[in-house]
């Protein structure tokens, strides 16, 4: 199997398609674009948000997590949800739905257990993105929950594919090292251009391709790649590329004080936990 060659071909395909997306997501589209509009109205969005229940149940679970509900009180109605989590945050969740959902472009149902596996882990590195932005490297926490909802959206879009190439998927591994090697970047850069990711959010994942993290940690690139390491669950492409931790677990040890970073994580422990509970729903 030529798998740089499949995976440049599947890259090609990303470039030429209409991307077809469940109802779901064209609403999440509709979501952004309205919160893009100078005169759009929180009623307005209200009212799109509960047009869907899946995206209305996301809304009011991450506005009810540990993160967003400082006071302990709970909401339960969608005007209410949007206006604590505001715009910013809003945008965030729309992207996640268009993510989750390419769960269910996945033709086969071993793919869509590798699909379901991905977004487990993109749900931990987007919540420990949002803590490390605000604890650790000082960035924007609402662009780095962002870039860690999006980073995974060219492995979706493989998995999506991984029908027409029979055994992509289903080898040992390391088999998929290639993917590792160039592959994530090549298709990658298509699916974020196309869904119309911010230039400063693509250049934090393409800091994540290349894996090299700042010392000290201080970039959303920094912020993106400490989340991802220490997320709990690796991702599983990252396992099929036979892409170990060592590297930058061993940067990570020399950027930090050990007790300080360990401080910070256990004190985050309900923050991660409540957010990537809220976003796996």
């Amino acid at each position: 199997m030529d798998l740089p060659a499949i995976l440049t071909r599947i890259a090609g395909a990303a470039a030429r398609d209409e991307l077809v997306f469940p109802t779901t997501t064209e609403m999440a589209f509709k979501v952004q674009a309205l919160v893009d509009d100078p005169a759009c109205s929180l009623d307005r969005l209200a009212r799109l948000v509960q047009a869907d229940p899946l995206l209305a149940a996301r809304v009011v679970a991450v506005a009810n997590s540990v993160v967003y509900n400082r006071s302990g009180r709970a909401v339960a109605d969608i005007k209410s949800a949007v206006s604590r989590l505001g715009l910013n945050t809003l945008r965030v969740l729309a992207a996640a739905v268009v993510v989750r959902q390419m769960e269910d472009m996945a033709g086969k149902l071993a793919h869509r257990q590798i699909a379901q596996r991905l977004w487990q882990h993109t749900a931990h590195v987007a919540a420990l993105a949002q803590v490390i932005a605000r604890r650790v490297t000082h960035v924007d926490p609402d662009t780095a929950f962002f870039a860690g909802i999006i980073h995974e959206v060219g492995g979706f879009y493989l998995i999506a594919r991984a029908a027409d190439y029979p055994g992509l998927l289903e080898g040992a591994h390391g088999s998929l090292i290639a993917w590792d090697e160039g592959g994530a970047a090549l298709i990658g850069r298509v699916l974020l251009g196309r869904l119309g990711v911010p230039a400063a959010v693509r250049e934090a994942i393409e800091g994540l391709w290349a894996g090299y993290l700042g010392l000290p940690p201080q970039s959303l690139a920094d912020t993106l790649l400490l989340a991802d390491q220490l997320a709990p669950l690796e991702s599983p492409l990252a396992q099929l590329a036979g892409q170990g931790r060592e590297g930058v677990a061993a940067q990570i040890e020399f950027a930090f004080d050990e007790n300080s970073l360990s401080a910070i994580l256990e004190e985050s422990a309900a923050e991660v936990a409540s957010l990537t509970d809220a976003l796996r729903a």
